[in-house]
């Protein structure tokens, strides 16, 4: 029964790094039909979606297969607990990835983009998303609070973003509704962030026990 269990799990791990895979994807296509216009990007974006809605289910019923069948001790019930959550963050990555691309088309391509730090937003949480499925294949707390630490990134440069178009709308240097979708962009690559911090939260707790409080309490043992 152990070694069944053991040949499910290494599939779940295979499954996840797919669909991680997929989450990349998505965001580097999106991002590059923002900036370079190509229709392609827009199309296998919006199929990298799809493909992570199917992974989703997938995982899914492999996770409560794994339950069901296997009645997994308590570690290994958490590791199952903990892709489940985590199949959801990315699903959510995907859906933000295709809002992007439905963006898109009203942001101008010269200039503005260039200034907004959004490249370099998009490139910080595709590593985070990357090395967030990393952590769970491996188990590894390191890289799981490098992922945490990196949002901090994500989150300073959303910052910049604001502050440049805020300065943007007063001077009017463009199109204010413009300006607007282009903070809708950054903020979706901000929220991307956050999804992959709580891969990396998830991936701690399914090896500690301990779920970490995004609003600044104390762990709690779970």
């Amino acid at each position: 029964m152990r070694n069944k269990f053991d040949k499910q799990l290494l599939q779940l791990n295979t499954e996840l790094v797919t669909m991680g895979a997929l989450c990349e994807e998505a965001i580097q296509n999106a991002v590059k039909y923002l900036t370079d216009n190509v229709e392609s990007s827009k199309d296998a974006c919006l199929d990298a979606d799809r493909q992570i809605d199917k992974k989703e289910r997938d995982i899914e019923t492999l996770c409560i297969k794994l339950i069901l069948q296997q009645q997994p001790v308590a570690k290994d019930l958490r590791v199952v607990s903990a892709a489940l959550k985590m199949i959801s963050d990315m699903e959510r990555i995907g859906d933000q990835a295709s809002d992007i691309v439905e963006i898109a088309p009203y942001v101008a391509k010269k200039g503005t983009i260039g200034e907004t730090h959004i490249r370099e937003m998009a490139e910080t949480t595709t590593k985070m998303v990357s090395e967030s499925i990393d952590s769970f294949v491996k188990m590894n707390l390191d890289i799981a609070s490098l992922v945490i630490e990196h949002d901090n990134v994500v989150d300073g440069l959303f910052d910049k973003v604001k502050r440049e178009l805020i300065k943007s709308i007063a001077e009017g240097q463009s199109d204010a509704e413009e300006l607007l979708d282009l903070f809708m962009i950054a903020k979706y690559l901000e929220r991307i962030g956050d999804h992959a911090e709580n891969i990396a939260e998830w991936v701690i707790y399914s090896v500690t026990g301990e779920h970490r409080k995004r609003s600044g309490h104390k762990e709690e043992q779970i």
